[in-house]
């Protein structure tokens, strides 16, 4: 009888193996990290060359805009390069996107034809689109998408108007006729409330993908089940990240075992789980911290 039990253990325990996995195997493996807060984070091409960690990069931001004068804000990182870092990050496989909005800059969207010029000047400057006289910070490297990072303003503003626009755009990065630009939202956890700001724009249904910020926000890592169960319900057809800080000395910073024993199972039990989203490539290198290569082996 011991024997038996001894046998009924093991083979317990083989099976477990082989359902997680199995399990592991449905997963997504996606990571995107913001690029650009720090001047000591690295290049854009050091992001993109850590070991295929990250498979999504989000420039930050473009935080100047709305009222006919546009400013970028890579934190003191040298424009020079950026372009070849971004072609690199694409021959790699690795999306770069720019960000809209963030914190502090003078932005907003009062009307919808602020929201026209602003996609406009996005097109013309970023994205597939040249127009004599306008400047392109990036050279001829054109970028995959526009990520929706809103921190300020009213929820009246026109961010559906500029969301539909960009829609229309199509992505002519190797060539004419490509698909329709990707665009990302990356709203803070609260819900409703963490989507006020960008909540017409996610009305639109063009976001292929929301990355829920779980930090900046009091109280952002109790209540993860409840906003994660409703971001996920709320907009099935976008794909939903984990939005996750890399510093350890943040308030929200969650230990890589909490992220492995109780998060993981919860967030990737919708359909719509996309992955992780980490803030941002400077914590993850703190102190050879590297968040990002534990996270990798369970996103």
């Amino acid at each position: 009888m011991a024997r038996l039990t001894s046998v009924l253990l093991v083979l317990a325990a083989l099976l477990s193996v082989l359902i997680c996995r199995a399990a592991a195997a449905e997963k997504t493996g996606q990571i995107t990290v913001f690029w650009g807060r720090h001047a000591d984070e690295g290049t854009l091409g050091d992001a993109c060359n850590f070991d295929g960690i990250y498979t999504t990069v989000i420039m930050a931001f473009l935080n100047v805009y709305g009222h006919g004068k546009y400013q970028l804000d890579l934190s003191g990182h040298p424009v020079a390069g950026v372009g070849d870092d971004i072609k690199h990050c694409q021959s790699l496989g690795i999306p770069v996107f720019l960000s809209v909005g963030g914190f502090g800059g003078d932005y907003g969207l009062p009307t919808n034809q602020s929201a026209v010029d602003l996609a406009d000047h996005l097109w013309y400057s970023y994205l597939g689109g040249t127009r004599a006289g306008v400047p392109r910070p990036f050279g001829d490297a054109r970028l995959d998408g526009i990520d929706f990072f809103l921190e300020r303003g009213g929820a009246g503003e026109h961010y559906d108007a500029l969301a539909r626009e960009l829609a229309k755009r199509k992505s002519t990065r190797g060539g004419d006729g490509g698909p329709p630009l990707r665009l990302t939202a990356t709203p803070r956890c609260a819900f409703p409330d963490g989507r006020a700001l960008v909540g017409r724009a996610l009305a639109t249904g063009v976001f292929e993908r929301i990355h829920v910020r779980f930090y900046d926000y009091p109280n952002c890592t109790a209540w993860i089940e409840d906003a994660w169960d409703q971001w996920t319900a709320a907009y099935p057809a976008s794909k939903i990240f984990l939005g996750l800080t890399a510093s350890y000395t943040d308030a929200c910073y969650l230990e890589r075992k909490a992220v492995f024993d109780i998060v993981m199972p919860i967030v990737q039990k919708p359909d719509n789980y996309g992955g992780v989203m980490l803030w941002d490539r400077y914590n993850d290198e703190q102190n050879g911290n590297h968040y990002s290569s534990y996270v990798k082996n369970w996103v």
